[in-house]
């Protein structure tokens, strides 16, 4: 993607509920390993307090401003071209010092059931991991994925899309985290919102013991061959309207994460979110069935080594077009609520009322290979 494309005035639609978001924000997806050697993609479902409406696959994003003690409390919006990554797809161990902060940056939470959220902040709990839950969910599985949040202030891109950005630095909270209170390197002064990412994975159909590895494995890879999570990793290029984004930071500092609290911004209903989508342009079957490999040249490289891309890859290329339907995965149906019905109203929960909305569910038939 060209750094001189103007993303709000390319786009004629968002799948975020702030109409006024048109950045582009990606991870790697997640598959499930069936014991006969297969792959199917395993679904996203909405997270909590979402709402209203069910949201087809897709994740939260959260947009955190910086806070005491910290020193760097004036806080710049992302500039047009802007765009960086956080994680690395090859990495497959914990090859981080624990004493940075990054050691904190991606990481997965296992839902216990559908009722327990799980207890302390992302990357800090006791159901938290760096890699894969070695054991199955009941609830799914949520990556927390932290970007970072200083910039040198002149570079909208690297050559690594990493070097032109940093985590802030400082002493560890009680929990052992350094994302919030901290402050930004000399070498990247500048501070930026802290981008947050949660993706729920609905593993709950592929949690029948006889499904997993008998060697004391878990079944879970992601796309681009990781059969351990060392490598979870996001994009992120922004394109955010005009000055939306720092007029909505300079007045929506409630912090209770309900999109209709804060005026500045335009919210849509979960149906114009839902409709939002691209037709398929790669001539290949990667979703909704099993596939007998991974998409594209990704075969599994376990480690500890860091993995290595596959020379002549022959995969198709997303240059291709190719025919598509038109009709979306079916929505998943999550085992929590995403608003909240009444009476009155529930701290950090949006009202179901609050925007129209008129999703349909339907639930999905997987069938193995």
């Amino acid at each position: 993607m060209h750094p001189d494309n103007d993303l709000p005035a390319l786009s004629t639609c968002t799948t975020c509920r702030f109409v006024e978001d048109k950045s582009n924000y990606w991870t790697a997806v997640m598959y499930f390993k069936h014991p006969n050697g297969s792959f199917i993609r395993v679904p996203q479902v909405a997270n909590h307090n979402t709402g209203p409406g069910y949201q087809n696959g897709g994740m939260t994003v959260y947009y955190f401003q910086p806070r005491a003690p910290t020193k760097n409390l004036d806080i710049v919006a992302f500039r047009k071209g802007f765009r960086m990554i956080v994680g690395h797809p090859n990495r497959r161990t914990n090859d981080i010092d624990p004493d940075l902060t990054e050691e904190k940056a991606t990481s997965f939470r296992c839902f216990t059931s559908a009722t327990d959220l799980g207890a302390g902040t992302p990357s800090a709990g006791p159901e938290d991991s760096f890699d894969l839950p070695k054991k199955p969910c009941g609830g799914g599985i949520r990556s927390n994925i932290f970007f970072p949040q200083c910039w040198d202030g002149v570079n909208l891109d690297s050559e690594d899309h990493s070097s032109h950005v940093a985590h802030p630095r400082g002493e560890k909270s009680p929990e052992g985290l350094q994302f919030f209170g901290t402050d930004c390197p000399d070498s990247h002064p500048v501070r930026l919102p802290l981008l947050f990412l949660e993706i729920v994975w609905d593993t709950r159909p592929f949690n029948d013991p006889a499904l997993w590895p008998q060697d004391g494995g878990q079944p879970f890879v992601f796309s681009m061959g990781d059969p351990t999570g060392f490598g979870q990793h996001a994009d992120y290029v922004f394109g955010w309207e005009g000055d939306s984004l720092q007029r909505a930071m300079a007045v929506c500092t409630g912090g209770d994460g309900i999109p209709t609290n804060c005026p500045a911004l335009t919210v849509q209903d979960m149906d114009s979110m839902n409709r939002c989508r691209l037709p398929a342009v790669v001539p290949e079957v990667v979703e909704e069935t099993y596939i007998e490999r991974l998409p594209g040249c990704n075969p599994l490289q376990g480690g500890p080594a860091s993995a290595t891309l596959v020379p002549d890859c022959d995969a198709p290329a997303t240059t291709t077009p190719a025919p598509a339907t038109s009709v979306p995965p079916a929505i998943v149906t999550p085992a929590w609520t995403v608003c909240h019905s009444g009476p009155g109203s529930e701290p950090l929960v949006p009202n179901c009322d609050s925007i129209p909305v008129t999703t349909t569910v339907q639930a999905p038939v997987v069938t193995p290979a």
